[in-house]
């Protein structure tokens, strides 16, 4: 990411605001990163890291694993990123051709149909529920085991349940401990892996 010193001043009002609350350097600069985009401090302590979540996801970006996402609004705010570092193969679930299901969403036959092409992509789950309980189901009967999995689909049906699983799974995972988020956390999520990454690895 661009940063402008406007940039620079609004995160070191994130920092005077959230304090020490514990997280690791990177992890930190991930959950500033939600802040800095949504402007929502409560998230400083609604996102949970799976056990080296960020190392896998380091070396996967590194990797040039495939990513795969569940809306367009997540490719967009990842791809110009995505692409003016590692250039990760980058595909969006409502753009894979599917055919009519009476018991799926669109987004969640897509992202079932991608995860299966790319079982061990990295997958960003941002706005659709439904593309969560798809892909832990694929997990629990072992068809997949992706390198990473972002989650922050919002909703109050069942979406606390698809998270908790997915957390008891061995997937390296980044969620939010609420019904709440949105497309544009997981994008801030993935973007800050990126620039993390890249520090790691890409600038050698």
């Amino acid at each position: 990411m661009e940063w402008h010193i406007t940039d620079a001043q609004s995160l070191a009002i994130i920092d005077r605001e959230v304090g020490d609350l514990g997280f690791s350097p990177a992890e930190y600069e991930i959950v500033r990163r939600v802040i800095y985009f949504t402007c929502d401090f409560e998230y400083k302590s609604l996102i949970r890291f799976s056990e080296r979540a960020l190392q896998a996801a380091a070396a996967a970006l590194a990797a040039r694993t495939t990513i795969v996402v569940d809306v367009p609004m997540v490719q967009v705010g990842i791809a110009d990123n995505i692409q003016n570092t590692f250039a990760n193969s980058l595909y969006c679930s409502l753009d894979t051709p599917t055919r009519p299901q009476k018991d799926k969403t669109r987004v969640a036959w897509g992202i079932e149909t991608l995860a299966k092409r790319y079982p061990e992509a990295i997958i960003v789950l941002g706005q659709a529920q439904t593309a969560l309980s798809a892909i832990v189901d694929l997990i629990e009967a072992e068809e997949i085991k992706p390198a990473l999995i972002v989650a922050t689909p919002p909703g109050f049906v069942n979406v606390d349940a698809a998270k908790e699983r997915l957390r008891d799974s061995l997937i390296p995972n980044i969620t939010i401990d609420s019904p709440k988020g949105n497309a544009i956390v997981a994008a801030a999520i993935v973007d800050g892996l990126v620039d993390l990454a890249w520090q790691a690895y890409g600038e050698r």
